[in-house]
Parts: structure tokens; sequence; C-alpha cells
């Protein structure tokens, strides 16, 4: 059978798989969150949050899961699997807003989306006993892009965290978007985010640095952090499962332990698989329901690539981040 056919019929699978999941995770029940309103501490702009405690959480010290919205969403988005996956365990569970859908200079990545984050916790400390030592950030798509970059520019700041399917370098992903010259919707959106096209002047450039998480997260070594992907992502998705296997690559650089390399990441962008997995890759993970293709750690870091597309799996997250205790500022 060629490489072609299996795929396709992979492809296929896992259309099927991830239909039976989403039709699975719509049927969850869970109370309506809290909201309340934030004032950024960088320049006073109220932001939405979105929250929901036990009645514990007044008097117990709790965990936080911290749940961060998609590239084109706000604080409102439903998230009822991720809430149910928190109430189930016990924990805290907040949406906070940062600034909304990236398409101004103010969202996308900013100084300030990254305040509005850290403000929602030191809000959501202010009224719980929150668990510093169990304060988990997780997030999927944009919210991936920006776990990952939280995880750069504020590792100190959580436990641990898991990024699905997220954004690590947005000069190439507007450059993916930009076909013939001509930018779609995401490529429009970082155009009004970032004022114009990457590659054009240093002080731009700089930006879009700032902004993608490829040039920060050396600095997380210390964090333990989930990075996963489905491999038919940039596909049947919008973000190429090169942008996770690249983010684990600076972190196993820092780390000085092996990276993905140019040729397994080819392999698995093009095939679906590897031409010749390691034993390292031939792992079952029951949190997954999902067939497991890469898996590589990096002393705290790992990723993932398993057979889905662009989605985030709760249960998986959420078991993964259970099991980390680390300290926080």
């Amino acid at each position: 059978m060629s490489k072609s056919i299996r795929l396709m019929l992979v492809v296929i699978w896992c259309l099927i798989r991830i239909s039976s999941t989403s039709a699975q995770e719509s049927q969850v029940v869970v109370p309506p969150l809290i909201t309340a309103k934030v004032a950024s501490s960088a320049d006073d702009h109220q932001q939405p949050v979105r929250y929901w405690a036990p009645e514990s959480a007044k008097s117990k010290s709790t965990p936080l899961l911290v749940l961060l919205h998609t590239w084109s969403g706000d604080v409102n988005q439903k998230h009822d699997d991720w809430h149910a996956e928190a109430m189930q365990r016990g924990w805290l569970y907040l949406q906070p807003n940062f600034r909304g859908v990236n398409k101004t200079p103010q969202a996308c990545g900013s100084k300030l989306a990254r305040q509005d984050i850290l403000d929602a916790v030191d809000f959501m400390q202010r009224e719980f006993k929150v668990d510093k030592s169990r304060l988990y950030l997780a997030g999927v798509s944009g919210g991936g892009h920006m776990t990952m970059l939280m995880a750069g520019h504020h590792a100190d700041r959580f436990s641990a965290a898991s990024a699905w399917v997220g954004i690590s370098d947005i000069a190439e992903w507007y450059r993916f978007h930009t076909k013939d010259g001509k930018p779609d919707n995401y490529a429009q959106n970082i155009l009004d985010s970032l004022g114009g096209p990457p590659d054009e002047n240093a002080t731009r450039d700089a930006d879009y640095r700032d902004r993608s998480p490829l040039f920060s997260l050396h600095r997380a070594t210390d964090l333990p952090l989930d990075i996963a992907a489905g491999v038919f992502d940039g596909h049947k998705g919008s973000v190429p499962i090169s942008h996770s296997l690249l983010a684990f690559n600076v972190i196993a650089r820092a780390n000085g332990t092996p990276v993905v390399t140019d040729a397994e990441l080819s392999q698995l962008a093009s095939a679906g698989q590897e031409s010749k997995p390691k034993p390292i890759d031939q792992v079952v993970d029951e949190t997954y329901g999902r067939d497991i293709i890469m898996r590589r750690q990096s002393k705290q870091a790992r990723v993932t690539i398993f057979v889905g597309g662009h989605e985030g799996l709760p249960k998986a997250a959420c078991s993964w981040l259970e099991a980390r205790i680390r300290k926080t500022q």
C-alpha cells in the first residue's frame, strides 16, 4: 500500500474519531461560569473573566486550571469539556480574556495580553485559596500559542502547562496562510495585529519575535511543559505540526538533549508517520484514546504527536497536569 493511500485512510479514520469525540464532548453538562471584571495592572483596562469554584475553595487550598481562549475567540467561548475535567478533580477553573480575538495590536500575544492572564490569576488568588504548587495553564490553537508564550515569558508563575496545536512562530504562520501573495483570514489578523508583514523592518520583526514562543521558550527549561499536536493538522487544520515540534526543539537544545530531526519532522508532515519509528515513540497512553505516533522527552518537557487533527484532548492534558507539583511565585 502506498504512503499516499495509507495517509488518506488514516485521515478518514481520524475524522471519524474526531467526530465521535466531539459528539461525546457536546453532551457534557456543567454549571454556568461566573463573570467578573479585572482591571489590567498595565493600562487599567477592564478585562472580563469567567470562572467556576468549588465551595471549599474559600477555605481549602485548591488547584487552579487556567484555560486560554483560541485565536478567533474570547472569554465567552464554551469549553465545557475542560470545565468538566476541572470540576471532576475539584479544581478551580478560570477562563481569562486577553484582549479578545487576535486582530488588534493589543491582542495576539502582546505584553498587555500576557499581563491580562497574570492579572486574572492574581484575581483568583485574591478571591480563593489557590494552591500555588498546582497552578496549571492550558490552551488549544491560539490558546496553545499563548500557553507556550506564557511559558517562555512567565514560567515562574505556573506549576505546569499544556499546549495543544499551538502557533510557535507567528511570522512563519503568516507565510503559511499567505498564498500567491494573498493573505487569508488568519494572515490578515496578523497584519492587523502587527501592523504589516514580517521581513520589512527590524522593529516590526522584533515584535513578531516577542509574540512568538519560539524565541522565548529557551527560558522555560524548569517548567513542566506538555506540547501536543494531531499529525494531520496543517492538512486538515490551520497549524502545521512543525510549530509544536520546533517549539519542543528549542527547549531540547537549551537542555542539551536530543531534538526531533529535520528528517523526522519531514516524514511526519508528509507521510503522517516516521519511516523508522524509535522505541521511545511506541507508547500507549490511555488518557489520549488515540494512537501515539511520536513522543519525545527533554527533562521537564515533552512533545506528543497523535493520530488526530486540530484539537485538544482535555482528559489527556488534565491527567498529565494533575501529576505535576511545583511551587510558583
